[in-house]
């Protein structure tokens, strides 16, 4: 099958050779990097090779280098190339049978790559999707103890991974799970340029995630935090509600008061304390949260012996793009004339100070860095498939319609200001957190603020599920 067969833009195509390295074909991939499956020809054996592509920054020339879209990317393509050769370096250390194995790094074509073991199975978005039924908490506690042990390998060792969720976490034919792609490019990416944007996943990264750096401090905690959305996500069917969100107006009910059939008071106890919006409320090792679900941590002795011998290595395959998206906390620039949703995974930086302003956006599901489309510059998003927007012509629903709610929408209300939708006056009063909401059905709407003669207005087109932050413009 060829990369083009494959509908994936911008990758090799199979029969392509790095010595003895041969493409075959493409096995996943997102805004940041493309996967295939390789062959190597040398040891006969097949691998995985991830590339560096940030399909936002460079494209694939005739010659299959890297071009940049523009010079002003270079710095930016440059951190990210450097960031996932650290990455590799850093898995390399690990001899972690939880942790993807990296064989070996290297540059070519403008840009990096890293060849790895190719793991059979599949991810547990992949698993919560197809065998919804074989999920209890026997399934759960047999899943944890080597998941536990390969996340506080990472942590022993003075790191973090940052990006735990249900896709960077693959069941191999063996049950085992290997822990996934730490995602190092995409952030660094967005760590250096104002106009990208941070990549975390809603619902699963913790407060701190979204702070400026040094103001909240990560730890394991941070990690912790992650692992207990993966829980409760695997639970309930799914993720809890977006911690920005969280932070305006919570809404998270706990495990043990929902009392889910089939699961113990410790095991909810212990995601309801994973999942505590402070910190410092959330247990401070794998170790203390092991200790609440009355779980060993296996180490890497523990986990050789449960492995059954093949002739060949495991084999691991990198997760597969998702049929159904999750729902989406739209990210929304203030200073563009209407709101644009960001493909997976996109977040504008946030602290919590600039939360109390509701400065800038939010959250979204997938992985590319979103540029303002005012500049000339501007390559298109990668992104996952949407729903479809409202037919044109269509009569958007005002938000007393009885057409059915698609998102709720929360934008900073003060004393003696009215809120106008579509030129309908609402009555909506601010909550004790300073923020007023909407309830949103899909179509496209004028929000405005009025205060006296002065009018903010922010356009808002809703064609897909999710949580909204919007500060509209003067």
């Amino acid at each position: 099958m060829s990369a083009n067969e494959n509908h994936t833009p911008n990758a090799l195509p199979a029969g392509y050779r790095f010595n003895e390295f041969e493409i075959k074909e493409v096995i996943g991939g997102g805004g940041f990097g493309i996967v295939y499956r390789a062959w190597d020809h040398q040891l006969e054996r097949t691998i995985a090779i991830k590339e560096y592509m940030p399909v936002s920054l460079a494209v694939r020339a005739a010659d299959l280098s890297l071009e940049l879209r523009g010079e002003r990317f270079q710095k930016l393509f440059n951190a990210g190339r450097n960031s996932f050769i650290q990455e590799a370096r850093l898995l390399a250390r690990f001899n972690h049978p939880g942790l993807l194995h990296v064989l070996r790094f290297w540059e070519e074509n403008g840009t990096a790559y890293m060849g790895t073991l190719y793991y059979s199975g599949m991810t547990l978005k992949e698993w919560q999707l197809t065998s919804p039924e074989q999920i209890d908490e026997a399934w759960i506690r047999r899943l944890l103890p080597p998941l536990f042990g390969a996340i506080n390998t990472i942590h022993t060792a003075g790191y973090l991974h940052r990006d735990i969720s249900l896709d960077n976490i693959q069941i191999q034919e063996n049950q085992l799970p290997v822990l996934l792609d730490f995602g190092s490019a995409r952030k660094e990416i967005g760590n250096l340029s104002d106009e990208t944007e941070i990549m975390l996943k809603p619902g699963f990264a913790p407060i701190e995630q979204y702070s400026e750096e040094g103001e909240v401090e990560q730890g394991p905690w941070t990690d912790i935090y992650a692992l207990g959305a993966v829980l409760h996500t695997l639970i309930t069917g799914h993720a809890p509600p977006v911690s920005v969100v969280r932070c305006i107006e919570d809404n998270y009910q706990p495990l043990v008061e929902r009392k889910p059939a089939g699961y113990s008071l410790p095991l909810l106890h212990a995601i309801d304390c994973a999942l505590a919006m402070k910190p410092q409320d959330r247990p401070q090792s794998i170790d203390a949260f092991a200790r609440l679900i009355d779980l060993p941590v296996n180490d890497v002795e523990a986990l050789i012996t449960a492995i059954p011998l093949a002739n060949e290595p495991p084999a691991a395959a990198e997760p597969a793009a998702m049929p159904a998206p999750e729902p989406q906390v739209i990210a929304v620039n203030h200073g563009a004339a209407s709101a644009e949703p960001v493909t997976p995974r996109a977040v504008r930086r946030l602290s919590p100070g600039l939360l109390a302003l509701a400065a800038v956006a939010v959250v979204a599901v997938g992985i590319v860095v979103w540029k303002s489309s005012q500049h000339s510059e501007t390559p298109p998003v990668a992104s996952t498939a949407q729903p479809a927007a409202p037919a044109a012509g269509a009569t958007p629903a005002p938000a007393t319609s009885s057409a059915p709610t698609m998102a709720t929408v929360y934008l900073q209300l003060q004393a003696g200001e009215n809120i106008v939708l579509n030129g309908q006056a609402q009555d909506v009063k601010p909550a004790s957190s300073g923020f007023a909401s909407l309830n949103l059905a899909a179509g496209s709407y004028r929000i405005e603020v009025q205060s006296g003669g002065k009018v903010r207005s922010q356009m808002l087109t809703i064609n897909q599920p999710g949580t909204w932050l919007i500060n509209p413009a003067k």
